[in-house]
């Protein structure tokens, strides 16, 4: 043979160098401790402003002693898919909580919000069919898109009205999906979900929204974005996630028992792939718990928001149309980005560069995380940082 494994992957040292010369290459950080708003990387010691732990319940006691609790009982692994022998206790409750808590009729725990946006997007859709997509969507609903094999529209960002006319010109497919996040994950803002359900209802379209980050932190008892706007009953698919507001770890489907039944049987990366462990269903119980009780932390979320993003657009930033927990600081080209972000962690504040692919090229941002646990001290630290500048 006249090659060797290694001489066969040398081209991937070539694309390394090309992302390192764009400012695009990633390099893990290694986080020491619990995720919280103060967090040691690499042995410093940091205000972290990085986080999608918005209620700051990831290191909260109740969940860990809810976690410890369940693993004592049922161990750590759950050994095969939930098909076979993976569904435990924990996790049947944790699917009658869900329901209970977002109003449906049944829900369905799944190993990833990932796997849960592209799991439900491939049951729903199929060759012969069409699915309209935002063109800000999550890489997951995109890779969903990819996988169902239909053909797919992508939408301007936000923009119902082109959806409208994509709409009216799709009469001859089988099935018609709309899939949108309800809260995007990078700028912010929300989808309008109002004029989406008017559009779905039109032209007998089934809409399917992600609250991923949205979920805990809008809507009146922490539903979403769709209860946010009173369009919950016109959605035909919500799905969330466990990773975020709620400080677990697996993603979720909730609607109709038919809808639930039809993933049980058709969504690949639940059938297919093992159980989460029995730990991390008790541990999203125990949030559900306090997203319930405690809506003080939404509400006192949303208003620090509210008032950082006045502050920021005050001091001449850009943060585009965030309405959320979520402030992107739009500064254009990746180098610039990484050079902030680097700037800030040298005053102890950790504040990611985010830079394509995760957002289009020209929208290189540093990306503001808010959570509950965010003082208004720390908030000035950062606005004081950011100034200085």
């Amino acid at each position: 043979m006249s090659t060797t494994p290694g001489n066969r992957l040398a081209w991937i040292d070539e694309e390394l160098a090309s992302l390192e010369a764009a400012g695009l290459r990633r390099r893990l950080a290694v986080r020491s401790g619990p995720q919280a708003v103060r967090i040691v990387l690499g042995r410093q010691k940091l205000l972290n402003f990085g986080s999608n732990d918005y209620l700051s319940l990831a290191a909260d006691p109740r969940l860990v002693d809810a976690a410890t609790d369940a693993a004592g009982h049922e161990g750590w692994g759950s050994g095969a898919s939930p098909l076979v022998t993976g569904c435990g206790e924990s996790h049947r409750q944790l699917q009658e909580e869900l329901a209970r808590f977002e109003g449906t009729e049944a829900a369905l725990l799944c190993c990833s919000g990932f796997a849960a946006n592209a799991g439900t997007i491939a049951a729903l859709a199929g060759p012969g069919d069409v699915v309209f997509s935002d063109r800000k969507n999550h890489a997951s609903l995109l890779d969903g898109c990819r996988l169902s094999r239909a053909d797919v529209r992508v939408y301007p960002h936000g923009d119902w009205r082109r959806l409208d006319r994509l709409l009216a010109k799709a009469g001859g497919y089988r099935r018609r999906l709309i899939v949108t996040d309800g809260l995007f994950s990078m700028d912010g803002d929300l989808a309008p979900l109002r004029e989406l359900a008017d559009a779905a209802e039109r032209h007998d379209a089934m809409l399917l929204v992600d609250e991923a980050h949205a979920t805990g932190v809008f809507g009146r008892r922490g539903r979403g974005v769709a209860e946010h706007l009173g369009v919950e009953d016109h959605i035909d698919v919500r799905i969330g996630t466990l990773s975020k507001a709620l400080g677990s770890v697996g993603g979720f489907v909730v609607g109709s028992r038919a809808l639930i039944e039809w993933l049980v049987q058709r969504a690949r990366p639940y059938v297919f792939s093992t159980a989460p462990p029995a730990a991390t269903a008790a541990a999203a119980v125990a949030a559900l718990e306090i997203v319930r009780d405690e809506p003080r932390r939404r509400e006192g979320l949303l208003g620090r928001a509210d008032r950082l993003r006045d502050q920021l657009r005050g001091q001449g930033w850009d943060v585009g149309t965030s309405a959320s927990q979520i402030i992107p600081i739009i500064v254009g080209q990746p180098d610039r980005a990484m050079e902030l972000s680097a700037r800030l962690r040298q005053r102890a504040l950790f504040v990611p560069a985010i830079r394509p692919p995760t957002v289009p090229d020209g929208e290189a941002c540093l990306r503001i995380s808010l959570t509950a646990g965010h003082t208004d001290e720390m908030i000035g630290k950062l606005l004081v940082a950011l100034a200085d500048i």
